[in-house]
């Protein structure tokens, strides 16, 4: 019979300690009384829970809707539709942009910057778009679309976007906290929100994860990070595995997983319409 770790109670109701779940009490004065002695284990076993997440296998890609090819590793070679949210890969864009004027799922026109922002701010008020209000963060940060560029109001928007959900908007949150545009520098939460955007399956985040723990002399968890996000097609990842193996901080038989892994993603994400569109400057 369990029994809270304090006290020695096994005839009541007991709670687990939240960050490692090794431990019940059976309430918080026990759990406060304990803590001296549980805080060495329980840290260490939190952080073997959270490694076990944040390097687990991560959810793939979706899919373009138009030629259901698997979309690109960056963000910048797929079009956001700011009339019915939907997401396509650059190759499509770039098809329908000689054949047709309207828009495929929702038959609306195609339209200049102006309109197509009034689109994108009913997208946000209607829906509360999160991918939406990540492009309009976007749009403060670059000056795209007649923007003006704002870091403060962009970092405003990816933060609002991140609470719903948006991976891009735990990246973007992460660069902008990195070097310190619109926020004070912060390598903590530039690391939280890479974590959360490559546990949702960001390889680019996953990449910045890894170049940080590089930084910090951390080479094996930072290869780790890069073998995953080579898996996925990175090449900047890709090229820090190299250099893994020839420092023999990556195996024989892990390097070459990873490069199988890498060619068959890009093999998986290539098509003519995409090499056109990439070769018209699209993307």
């Amino acid at each position: 019979m369990e029994s809270c770790a304090a006290c020695g109670k096994a005839d009541v109701s007991l709670k687990s300690c939240k960050a490692c779940k090794l431990v019940k009490y059976c309430g918080v004065e026990c759990q406060v009384a304990h803590r001296p002695l549980h805080k060495k284990a329980c840290r260490i076993k939190a952080a073997e829970l959270f490694d076990a997440q944040l390097f687990a296998q991560p959810r793939p890609r979706e899919d373009c809707p138009i030629c259901m090819r698997m979309l690109p590793v960056e963000n910048d070679a797929c079009g956001y539709h700011s009339c019915c949210g939907k997401i396509i890969c650059a190759g499509c864009v770039f098809s329908l942009s000689r054949t047709q004027y309207r828009c495929p799922f929702c038959n609306a026109p195609n339209v200049k910057d102006e309109d197509w922002n009034k689109r994108l701010f009913e997208r946000i008020e209607k829906y509360n778009d999160p991918f939406a209000i990540n492009t309009m963060g976007s749009n403060y940060e670059t000056g795209h679309s007649g923007f003006p560029v704002d870091h403060t109001k962009a970092v405003e928007h990816y933060e609002r976007a991140s609470e719903l959900g948006c991976a891009v908007a735990h990246y973007n949150l992460g660069n902008s906290y990195r070097v310190g545009r619109g926020v004070d520098k912060d390598r903590k939460k530039a690391t939280h929100h890479y974590q959360i955007a490559a546990m949702m399956g960001n390889d680019q985040a996953r990449h910045n994860l890894g170049a940080m723990e590089w930084e910090n002399g951390q080479h094996v968890r930072a290869m780790r990070h890069f073998m995953i996000a080579a898996k996925f097609g990175c090449h900047e990842s890709l090229e820090m595995v190299k250099i893994g193996f020839t420092k023999c901080i990556v195996t024989k038989e892990d390097f070459e997983n990873t490069l199988r892994c890498y060619q068959a993603s890009h093999d998986e994400v290539r098509s003519e319409d995409r090499d056109r569109a990439k070769a018209a400057g699209v993307g």
